[in-house]
C-alpha cells in the first residue's frame, strides 16, 4: 500500500514531502514510539489521535483515518535509521522540531517514562536534526502541560 511513498521518501535525494505524505509519514513516528515499548495503549492512541487531530484540523473520522493508516505504513516502514533520517531530508526543521514535541507527548502519555521509549527518543531526535536543547525544551513544555 505504501511501496511508492517509502520508496520516493527512501530516495538518494528527496523532495520536500506534500503535506498528506508529510502527515504519514511523522503518524507513523508517533505510532512507532507509543509501540516501543511493547504495550501500545489505548492512552496512546487516544493521544495520536488528539495530536493529529489538532496539528491538521480533521475530523474524528478524518483522524482515525489517518492513524490507522499510520498505524500500517509504521508496520511497513524501514528501520528507525533509515526512515528518520529520510524524514529529516524531506521535511522543514519546524516540523520536526513539533514532531519532536508531539513525541513527548506520547512518551508522557502512560505517565511512565519507559527505557525503549527513551531510547528512542534519544536516537530519534538527532536523527531527525533536532538540537538536544529543542529537544530538552520541548519535554520540559509538554511535561508543564500535563
Amino acid at each position: 500500500m505504501f511501496a511508492d511513498f517509502l520508496k520516493g521518501l527512501l530516495a538518494t535525494d528527496p523532495a520536500p514531502l506534500p503535506d498528506v505524505d508529510a502527515r504519514l509519514a511523522l503518524g507513523a513516528l508517533l505510532v512507532r514510539l507509543a509501540r516501543a515499548d511493547g504495550d501500545y495503549q489505548d492512552v496512546e492512541v487516544q493521544r495520536i489521535d488528539r495530536i493529529l487531530s489538532k496539528r491538521y484540523g480533521l475530523s474524528d473520522a478524518e483522524t482515525t483515518a489517518l492513524r490507522s493508516d499510520c498505524e500500517t505504513l509504521e508496520t511497513e516502514a524501514p528501520d528507525t535509521v533509515r526512515f528518520t533520517r529520510a524524514i529529516k531530508d524531506s521535511v522543514a526543521y519546524e516540523d520536526r522540531r513539533a514532531v519532536i514535541s508531539a513525541m513527548w507527548e506520547i512518551v508522557l502519555a502512560d505517565g511512565e517514562r519507559d527505557a525503549e521509549e527513551n531510547s528512542l527518543m534519544r536516537m530519534v531526535a538527532p536523527m531527525l536534526g533536532v538540537t538536544d536543547q529543542d529537544s530538552n525544551a520541548a519535554r520540559i513544555a509538554v511535561t508543564a502541560s500535563e
